[in-house]
């Protein structure tokens, strides 16, 4: 049974790989920061089923401590490891900038390290990111140059390029998947399209009546997160490694998801959404699209969602959630806005 270590197995990406690669027979140890709150309801189903028990370890650990790092990878031994640690909020990045580099950055670098200390041969995923094109004129592809606009757009170069270079320098089976925008019913609730489609749901059932955004017109290329995490596995079964966009090369506005969010649930936008200049990054990223012809011709990749369909999931998923809550007698907070 091959094994596989996920740093950051508590996020989106992190809960469908584990998922993913439990179903396809592996060993799967993750990491997981500690807190003084529960921080790990995305996995939580695969131990409560009893299916994955035996299958599936969660280590405490922190990308940040690199000894940590060094004995986890030295007692473990994994054949794949899967780098999704990250502080990946774009705008909080501006706020806290040496600790989203200190993470993605220097947690990337702690990482290789530690698997050239261990002399171990095994296939490592780097989690790059669209972010670093920034204002690169679109359709963004692996041989677009880089020009990040935040903090954690810079990180991600840096963590990329610190891969590319340990490819290149020690022979290290490593790949780079730069993934565009993904999403799904387990994203971050502040993340603008978790959060588009709670409020969704809340203004349906009354529960909230304002919904404050940043800017409506930035335009990104969205895609199902499930769909993308098969890319990244399939990225590691390949005999020589590189580097990977993954998208769906069709990008649609902020306001155009807020409009199919809204629609789904037969509510009118117009009437609850306020454009907020508090939410307003300090360099903006207008349009992302992806050229993901590589991954197209190469690992014969495609995803399964379109835009539209995701939006449906992502809104029906929130509507049930609440409803849920309410018929269950939980206790509902009526608030007047979203911030």
């Amino acid at each position: 049974m091959k094994k596989a270590l996920i740093t950051g197995i508590t996020g989106q990406d992190g809960s469908y790989l584990a998922e993913l690669l439990l179903s396809k027979g592996y060993i799967v140890h993750g990491l997981k920061r500690r807190s003084s709150s529960f921080n790990t309801e995305r996995v939580d189903s695969l131990y409560e089923t009893g299916k994955w028990g035996s299958q599936l370890f969660v280590h405490y650990g922190d990308v940040a401590d690199g000894g940590c790092i060094s004995r986890l990878i030295g007692d473990i031994r994994p054949d794949e490891i899967y780098n999704l640690a990250a502080q990946s909020h774009v705008k909080v990045s501006f706020e806290i900038p040496e600790y989203t580099a200190d993470i993605a950055a220097m947690g990337t670098l702690r990482l290789l390290d530690a698997i050239m200390s261990a002399k171990l041969n095994c296939r490592v995923y780097q989690a790059s990111s669209s972010e670093m094109f920034g204002s690169t004129p679109p359709p963004q592809g692996e041989t677009s140059p880089f020009h990040p606009r935040s903090p954690y757009g810079c990180s991600k170069v840096f963590a990329h390029m610190l891969a590319v270079n340990y490819r290149e320098s020690y022979g290290l089976h490593v790949s780079c998947g730069i993934l565009f925008n993904h999403e799904s019913p387990r994203r971050g609730g502040t993340f603008v399209t978790r959060k588009i489609t709670r409020a969704v749901a809340r203004i349906k059932h009354g529960l909230q009546d304002k919904l404050y955004l940043g800017n409506l017109d930035a335009y990104r290329d969205w895609g199902y997160a499930p769909d993308y995490v098969r890319a990244i596995w399939m990225m590691l079964q390949q005999d020589v490694p590189g580097d990977y966009v993954i998208g769906t090369g069709v990008a649609h506005s902020v306001r155009e998801f807020v409009e199919a969010a809204f629609s789904h649930a037969g509510l009118d936008w117009e009437r609850y959404v306020v454009v907020d200049k508090r939410y307003m990054r300090p360099a903006e990223v207008e349009f992302l699209q992806a050229d993901w012809s590589k991954v197209r011709e190469t690992l014969h990749w495609q995803p399964t969602v379109d835009f539209r369909e995701l939006v449906k999931i992502m809104v029906e998923a929130d509507l049930r959630e609440v409803e849920t809550k309410l018929s269950g007698g939980a206790a509902a907070v009526v608030v007047t806005s979203q911030h």
